[in-house]
């Protein structure tokens, strides 16, 4: 099956884990991905991976010291992306980011990306990943994510000290890529 098949049967499945019918464009995919610092980079999270189109980025991309761990909760889809990409750490569930982590030995990253579908999700379920995510981050390290609304706004102004958020129209659906650093203060819940 082509890449999209899979990713429109797996949505068929469970849209409320795979949140879209087709994997990101190349235009949401550079507008995410392009801009990252990759000389500077020494850890990268994926949240989210699907079919591995920002996997691919990644691994084009990044320096070659550079560890890479990758998150996907779908055991197919977490099979074919470490065939694709042996090298890579793999993990399922993104609110346990920060335990896989310290599993392996990676106290805090400098950059985590997220392609999962926070709209699709309970608002405890949002929190415990923002959670794990914040306390991943290096100072000033980078989150990036993408959504089909502005829902998550809000929330991601609570979590990092600066927020941009921009609009790719390019994407099926439609997409809001927010670029966000990370607070030198803990969160307070």
């Amino acid at each position: 099956m082509t890449t999209r098949t899979v990713f429109l049967y797996k949505f068929l499945l469970k849209p409320d884990k795979i949140g879209s019918i087709t994997p990101s464009s190349s235009f949401l995919t550079k507008r995410m991905l392009e801009n990252l610092p990759w000389d500077k980079i020494d850890t990268i999270v994926e949240l989210g991976a699907g079919t591995g189109v920002f996997t691919d980025f990644i691994a084009a991309n990044k320096k070659e010291s550079c560890r890479v761990v990758v998150l996907e909760e779908d055991p197919e889809m977490r099979k074919n992306l470490r065939s694709n990409h042996p090298t890579f750490l793999y993990g399922a569930k993104a609110e346990k980011l920060d335990w896989l982590l310290q599993r392996y030995d990676l106290p805090q990253v400098d950059c985590i990306i997220s392609g999962l579908p926070f709209a699709t999700f309970s608002e405890s379920l949002r929190e415990e990943i923002m959670m794990a995510v914040h306390r991943s981050l290096k100072p000033d390290g980078i989150f990036l994510a993408f959504q089909y609304s502005l829902q998550m706004k809000a929330t991601l102004q609570r979590y990092f000290s600066e927020l941009k958020a921009s609009f790719v129209p390019l994407n099926i659906p439609p997409a809001f890529v927010y670029r966000c650093t990370t607070k030198k203060t803990s969160i307070c819940n």
